[in-house]
């Protein structure tokens, strides 16, 4: 099914100005609807506004495959999805519907269930890419068998527009769960990482978990058997706005996330790691391989990527803060090089979005 809400006339002058805009040479801040100004480094260049490349080219239910321009808000997107009872599985943070197809590929940020579904780039099945010299580049497919370029779709998802202005995206979709129970349960960090593992390893409908202040919640999801067999083995009690709690989690709007302002520290590290010694307040998800941090005064950026480091994993100033520390965890030299060889690549004068990531990137 596609949905033609914009002639092919259109959309070709669009491009046609996105390639004059291109070709200039000057640094452009590429930009969608602007929800995620905040995250990175500071945004640079002249602001090149990709909302008017937006629909759905694209949408086979039964394929399970949706094709839609980089401009296209996720709410058109989950409107359309809706009518299949279909979903997009890694949960992205819409807010407030405004985010759209590119900037949600080009920051990578997956939601609460992230750890059983996959990330965003698990499910960039294609997309298009338009490069400095104003040429469209194709990479991947529709479908999942068609993997020519694949790897580079999936480089593409989290580079913060770096490499090139995302033009249209192929993403897997899949149906909702028949059945869902969220779950609350009283215990410390310690306990709850043990329960996390534990369930890890078995065959439990966990698709989604939160720990913060000596609460953990959990979601089952799937078949109605299945969550009723695992409420059954886990017990607890349950959490009767269930949805709005995992909806306020993927939109950071939970309590954890409320002063913006103060500095969000967002560690990556392996599910086992045992709780952290770092002073602050934390809440955790994906079975205990993220960890958010909202640090006491004193604690600074050497000491909370050496902890991260320490236990396996990588730590980054998620909102908040100082930048001027470097938003993103260090890269190691030989991950550097590839970096600055794929940005070298495809934007040698530096004009997509410079600096976003690192500088000199």
């Amino acid at each position: 099914m596609s949905e033609q809400t914009h002639t092919h006339a259109d959309m070709s002058a669009v491009l046609d100005s996105f390639r004059q805009r291109i070709v200039q040479g000057r640094p452009l801040q590429i930009r969608g609807g602007g929800t995620k100004d905040w995250y990175g480094q500071a945004p640079q260049g002249e602001v090149l506004d990709t909302r008017a490349y937006s629909g759905i080219v694209d949408y086979e239910p039964t394929e399970l495959v949706i094709t839609a321009r980089c401009g296209t808000s996720l709410s058109e997107i989950d409107a359309a999805l809706e009518k299949n009872n279909q979903m997009l599985a890694f949960e992205p943070p819409r807010f407030d519907g405004a985010a759209t197809v590119g900037g949600m590929v080009a920051s990578g940020l997956s939601g609460p269930a992230r750890v059983s579904a996959g990330a965003v780039r698990d499910f960039v099945l294609g997309a298009v890419l338009m490069d400095a010299s104003g040429e469209q580049l194709h990479f991947g497919g529709q479908v999942m068998k068609n993997v020519a370029g694949y790897d580079m779709s999936r480089l593409l998802t989290g580079s913060l527009g770096t490499l090139g202005l995302i033009l249209q995206v192929s993403l897997k979709v899949l149906p909702k769960p028949f059945a869902s129970s969220t779950r609350v349960f009283e215990m410390n960090q310690e306990g709850a990482l043990r329960l996390l593992n534990q369930c890890g390893g078995q065959p439990l409908p966990l698709v989604a978990s939160a720990w913060s202040n000596n609460v953990l919640t959990i979601r089952l999801a799937g078949a109605q058997a299945a969550v009723d067999s695992a409420v059954k083995k886990l017990g607890g009690s349950e959490l009767s706005n269930g949805d709005d709690f995992w909806r306020d989690l993927r939109e950071q709007q939970h309590a954890f996330f409320a002063d913006a302002d103060a500095p969000l520290w967002r560690l990556s590290v392996p599910s086992v790691a045992p709780p952290l010694e770092l002073h602050g307040r934390q809440l955790i998800e994906w079975g205990g391989a993220q960890r958010w941090l909202r640090p006491d005064a004193g604690v600074d950026a050497v000491a909370i990527r050496a902890a991260a480091l320490a236990a396996g994993g990588s730590a980054s100033l998620h909102r908040g803060g100082d930048k001027a520390i470097g938003v993103f965890h260090p890269l190691q030299p030989a991950v550097e090089k590839i970096h600055r060889n794929l940005k070298a690549q495809f934007d040698p004068a530096g004009i997509f979005n410079p600096g976003r990531m690192y500088a000199g990137l």
